[in-house]
């Protein structure tokens, strides 16, 4: 099954869920109120999604002065991908990542951490990037957007249902009864983070596929992939760790310190997706040209930045 063939059926088994839940617990006012609720707090999220996640961050735009071959590599890539140049922005954090955002292409912005531009060789940037591209291009921002909006809406329902004792608005009892209502205020939301986290590992691994497409070579990628799990261990991600709610938009998880069943993560196991890299790289590996290192302009990087 293919990247948009399982989210599409996952985004119906959340709706079909969200349908259940609503009207078990609350009936069908209880279930749009809960849906509009939802719908209104995750749009205006959506809508100013980029101002307030980079501002989170504490990231700074870059001038293409600044930086100069990465913005020569970064309008290549979104040649290449057919998106227009997205605005760059430069998180000062020591733990290589990087992540987009914005509602639309035409507003979409690509944020690096300088530990990312510090720690990687141009390549490997280059595959980082074109995944963020591929988020872009496959207007992820939109699919998660509606992904929160269905879950919020079915926390919400699970709320009602506990305050007004699994009753409806016209005060009928649920047609599970209430032991079959207790169950589905406790078991629906969870439910709904499961798919929902699915569904985001789902876009993690189809931007994978197409960022490997839009940098031509998989292995860039998988390199990059393979660097950033490595890095990220032992270096704290502060403004991840201050909005841990952010840690989904990132490539790989910020969260250093981070113990959960990996049922619940947003993100699939770096391994494996480096595996998936891999089996499209082509054989034998061409040989790549190292190419050289100039000063870092962001500092903190031992003169390994290549970018200035």
């Amino acid at each position: 099954m293919n990247g948009y063939l399982r989210t599409a059926v996952l985004l119906a088994g959340l709706t079909a869920l969200f349908v259940g839940v609503g009207y078990a617990m609350g009936g069908r006012q209880g279930m749009v109120v809960a849906f509009l609720l939802a719908c209104g707090t995750n749009l205006w999220a959506w809508w100013n999604s980029d101002r307030v996640v980079l501002s989170m961050h504490n990231a700074e735009p870059i001038a293409p002065e600044s930086a100069p071959r990465l913005f020569q590599m970064v309008e290549a890539l979104a040649e290449r991908a057919g998106l227009p140049m997205p605005a760059l922005y430069v998180i000062h954090e020591d733990q290589p990542n990087a992540f987009a955002t914005g509602r639309s292409p035409e507003r979409a912005a690509v944020a690096v951490n300088t530990g990312l531009l510090d720690l990687m060789d141009e390549a490997e940037v280059a595959g980082v990037v074109a995944h963020e591209l591929a988020h872009i291009k496959n207007r992820d921002t939109l699919i998660m957007t509606v992904t929160a909006t269905l879950a919020g809406a079915i926390g919400m329902l699970a709320q009602f249902g506990f305050l007004f004792g699994g009753r409806d608005a016209e005060g009928r009892r649920s047609p599970f009864g209430p032991i079959g209502a207790l169950l589905l205020m406790v078991v629906g939301p969870i439910a709904a983070m499961v798919v929902q986290t699915a569904i985001s590992r789902s876009r993690e691994y189809e931007a994978d596929r197409l960022g490997a497409e839009i940098c031509g070579d998989p292995r860039w990628l998988a390199s990059g992939l393979q660097k950033l799990e490595h890095y990220k261990q032992g270096i704290v991600n502060q403004a991840a760790e201050a909005h841990p709610a952010s840690a989904h938009m990132f490539i790989v998880n910020p969260l250093s310190g981070l113990r959960v069943d990996a049922l619940f993560s947003t993100h699939p196991p770096t391994e494996e997706r480096v595996a998936r890299l891999l089996a499209m790289a082509p054989a034998p590996p061409p040989h790549r040209t190292a190419m050289p290192r100039q000063y870092s302009p962001w500092g903190g990087g031992g003169g390994r930045n290549p970018w200035g």
